[in-house]
């Protein structure tokens, strides 16, 4: 309200001033006289003021003209002008809208639309390290592969975008499967930028499928410095790297350097099966029973498994059976509720034909974990005591119907192997096989179940009475012990085991 009232009275004095100086040069005598071409003028002083005024005003106009064309002459010259400057905004707008679109176009799916978004975008700005990779993404969602090889080769010469090109060009040739020169490129792609973690990923499979091991556990290093593998991921996979190139030491015929690489692979993951088991049959080969022991004790301890116990049976290889089962204690006594512990147990007694024995060993197995080589056990067991073949085939036809028991599988696809490898064979992943039950049936038998002539020590060849095996073909031929008068058709209905026979 106060300062309303203020500019009320500032706007009635200001026309006060100006009334009263109107006045003053009306009534004032004089002027101003000029003389243009002969031609005098005669101006009074409202008239001069005016005319001042009007000059000033000519004045301002004139030399806004000159530097409207002296604008004009710069902005034709290619200098920067303010009128450049409006232009360049105003191609920076739409160019940014086009890359924007294009964006949002290749988030969609839409690969030709991407590509007239992006080159809309490059023509408007002029800044390929935005809209080339933006082409050479849209351009693969096309399906146009050359141009968007061209695109990441045009990204790889500047420098600060030539991890980005690196990378795609590395992407196209795994894509095209040619792993070699995928390799190069991840070697490169990793030294340019060593803490992106895909392309270590990447560059470690690689590695590990060409079998250069000492390569791969570098890079591996390389990952656990920067933070992309916790402690005891990097100690495993490590471990699993260094138990692969004592495999390759050994297929070279290098035996002292095998051996050290075998216990090294076990120092870092002592209960990694392989490595335990190589380590082991590298002391036993320096005539060092009681390292190889102990290496098999430690990883039974943490992990039972078959070749653990044909590796602990190769400790002592002339014994007999009753000496065998004596020394076993010191293995089984760490996991004695383990089903392959139990396993382990019957098939040491079955050696030494103590049937009975072998029997309680096994337990009640068959019935809350049944499996082809628990269920096989208790067949021999049975033939053992003098059951008869129907009951003998009861308890063998029941192990073609139950689940195999646990193998090396594939965490990443599932996929089964006969024994434990670096790389899955189905899907190339590092480090992803695991021993444990398929969830199928419909599978193939594990290696290790054929462990019972490891274990008393005879050769594959002639297995000693009172052993099986639990292989498929073994089941099928143990099959045709029957009564000659009986049906052998499969789909004939099955006599059930009769376990108390």
């Amino acid at each position: 309200m106060l300062w309303s009232l203020i500019k009320i009275v500032l706007f009635v004095v200001l026309v006060a001033a100006l009334a009263w100086g109107a006045g003053f040069l009306l009534e004032s005598e004089g002027g101003i006289q000029l003389t243009v071409a002969g031609t005098e003028y005669t101006l009074g002083p409202l008239q001069s003021v005016i005319a001042v005024l009007l000059l000033m005003f000519a004045v301002w106009v004139l030399l806004k003209i000159v530097a409207l064309l002296s604008a004009v002459w710069h902005f034709l010259n290619g200098d920067e002008t303010a009128l450049s400057r409006y232009f360049d905004r105003n191609r920076e707008r739409k160019g940014y809208e086009a890359l924007s679109d294009g964006l949002m176009a290749l988030a969609s799916g839409e690969g030709q639309v991407a590509m007239a978004k992006a080159a809309k975008a490059d023509r408007y700005l002029k800044r390929p390290a935005l809209t080339n990779l933006l082409t050479a993404q849209a351009a693969e969602l096309a399906g146009d592969r050359r141009k968007a090889e061209r695109t990441y080769r045009k990204l790889v010469e500047d420098e600060k975008t030539r991890f980005v090109g690196v990378r795609g060009i590395m992407k196209q040739k795994l894509a095209d499967g040619d792993t070699e020169t995928a390799l190069k490129l991840a070697e490169k792609a990793f030294a340019l930028k060593p803490k992106h973690e895909e392309t270590g990923d990447t560059l470690l499979k690689l590695q590990a499928e060409k079998h250069d091991w000492t390569g791969a556990r570098g890079t591996l290093q390389a990952k656990y410095k920067n933070g992309h593998l916790p402690r005891d991921v990097h100690k495993r996979r490590d471990a699993v790297l260094a138990l692969s190139e004592a495999r390759e030491v050994i297929a070279e015929g290098n035996s002292i350097e095998a051996r050290e690489a075998a216990i090294e692979a076990n120092r870092l993951s002592p209960d990694l099966v392989p490595a335990a088991v190589m380590a082991a049959r590298s002391y036993i080969a320096q005539d060092k029973p009681r390292y190889a022991s102990k290496v098999l004790q430690k990883a039974w301890s943490v992990h039972p498994h078959p070749d653990l116990a044909a590796a602990f049976a190769e400790v002592q290889p002339d014994e007999t059976p009753q000496q065998r089962i004596k020394r076993f204690r010191a293995l089984t006594k760490s996991q004695p509720d383990h089903p392959e512990t139990k396993m382990l147990l019957a098939e040491l007694h079955i050696a030494n034909e103590d049937f009975p024995e072998a029997r309680r060993a096994l337990g009640n197995l068959v019935e809350t974990d049944p499996s082809a080589r628990s269920v096989t056990l208790m067949a021999a067991i049975e033939r053992g005591e003098g059951a008869s073949d129907t009951v003998v085939k009861g308890w063998l036809t029941r192990a073609l119907n139950v689940s195999r028991g646990p193998q090396w599988i594939c965490e990443n696809c599932h996929h089964i192997h006969a024994e434990w490898k670096p790389i899955c064979e189905n899907c190339k992943s590092f480090d992803t096989l695991e021993w444990k039950t398929p969830p199928l049936s419909e599978v193939a038998m594990p290696s290790g179940v054929q462990m019972l002539p490891l274990i008393v020590g005879a050769p594959e060849t002639t297995p000693p009475e009172g052993a099986l095996t639990t292989r498929t073909d073994d089941i099928e031929e143990a099959e045709l012990v029957t009564d000659p008068d009986e049906p052998t058709n499969p789909e004939a209905p099955k006599k059930a085991p009769d376990p108390t026979a």
